[in-house]
């Protein structure tokens, strides 16, 4: 029997990511099944998260300064890619929808730049970081995919300085953005 609720709290929590796991799985087996799309890294426009080229946004994002879409969603930037090369393709540019380049924001010091993903497809990029959204993220504001580890790396908050979000700073609370 759970007594106290240190007890009740420390339960909860591997169920909770649990359940972010299952949702993200979901969300990836609803639009493999619903979209037009390929599953090599296409996004559908009707999906909230969803970028394409054009003008980003930034936004105040638990404590840091994050570069957004245009819709508010924060952008994201995963540790294995190179300045060259997205390594998140398949399932993972299913949960990741890479963000369809070129792309700027006003009032941002940084490199945007455009890669060739495997598919052909153009995807824009943040001093030399290809980025994504996240299907976790259900509305602007929110960086649930912060310090996630997925697909074989870790994925980051873009933040606009260019140094890491503080710690915690996120929705997610793993914090840090792509510091690099």
């Amino acid at each position: 029997m759970i007594n106290s609720l240190a007890q009740r709290e420390a339960f909860k929590r591997p169920r909770m990511l649990l359940a972010l796991l299952a949702a993200a799985a979901a969300a990836a087996i609803l639009a493999a099944c619903s979209s037009g799309t390929s599953s090599s890294g296409g996004s559908s426009s009707s999906n909230p998260v969803s970028a394409s080229a054009g003008s980003l946004q930034t936004a105040r994002v638990g404590g840091a300064t994050v570069l957004t879409n245009a819709k508010g969603f924060t952008l994201y930037a995963f540790a294995p890619d190179t300045s060259t090369k997205s390594n998140c393709n398949g399932a993972c540019a299913q949960n990741w929808p890479p963000v369809n380049g070129p792309a700027t924001a006003a009032r941002v010091k940084g490199t945007f730049g455009t890669i060739k993903r495997s598919t052909g497809a153009t995807q824009a990029t943040f001093d030399g970081h290809p980025v994504y959204t996240f299907v976790g993220d259900k509305a602007p504001g929110q960086a649930n995919g912060n310090g996630l580890t997925a697909f074989g790396g870790r994925w980051h908050e873009v933040t606009t300085s260019g140094s890491a979000a503080p710690a915690g700073g996120s929705s997610a609370g793993s914090g840090g953005g792509i510091g690099y």
